[in-house]
Formats: C-alpha cells, sequence, structure tokens
C-alpha cells in the first residue's frame, strides 16, 4: 500500500549526508524525490540520526531531513522545510 503524499519522481544523483554541524558527510545518491521527502541510497544505514541535513549537489541546495524508514543500504527522509538552502559560491 502506497503511504506517500506525494508520488516521487525517479532520479539518480549524487548528494551528502550532513552530521555534526556539517562536519561530517556521508555520501549517498538520490533515488527518487518529491517536495515533500526523498529516498537515499547510502553505504550503510547504520548510524544515520533522526535527524540531519542533506546537499543535493545538482543545484547546490540543503535541505533539513527527518529519517522515515531505513533498509541496509536505502533511507526514506521527509524535509523538514518548505524550501531549500541554496548554497553560493564567494568570489
Amino acid at each position: 500500500m502506497e503511504r506517500r503524499q506525494r508520488q516521487r519522481t525517479r532520479t539518480l544523483k549524487s548528494a551528502r549526508i550532513l552530521l555534526n554541524h556539517h562536519h561530517s558527510v556521508i555520501d549517498c545518491t538520490v533515488r527518487n524525490v518529491s517536495p515533500l521527502g526523498a529516498c537515499l541510497n547510502v553505504a550503510s544505514a547504520v548510524g544515520i540520526p533522526e535527524q540531519f541535513d542533506v546537499f543535493f549537489e545538482a543545484d547546490r541546495s540543503v535541505r533539513a531531513c527527518r529519517l522515515v524508514w531505513h533498509k541496509e543500504k536505502q533511507v526514506g527522509v521527509e524535509f523538514a522545510d518548505d524550501e531549500p538552502t541554496f548554497l553560493t559560491t564567494s568570489a
């Protein structure tokens, strides 16, 4: 039974889970995404906390996330904020 509120778009994009005030990083791949959440492939779901940020490399955005579910090498997240924060490069 599908429990998602919105349909997700399949994708294969690089991202990073940011931990410890962005001092620690876990590389991941975004498998699908919607305005409300995403599914991330990780090397291991062990040690991923309930709340963290995700940096999406494609558009250089950061989203606060809440862990909804996890499997051995996948996690499902719900975005905690309505809009992403975009990182800019300084000259």
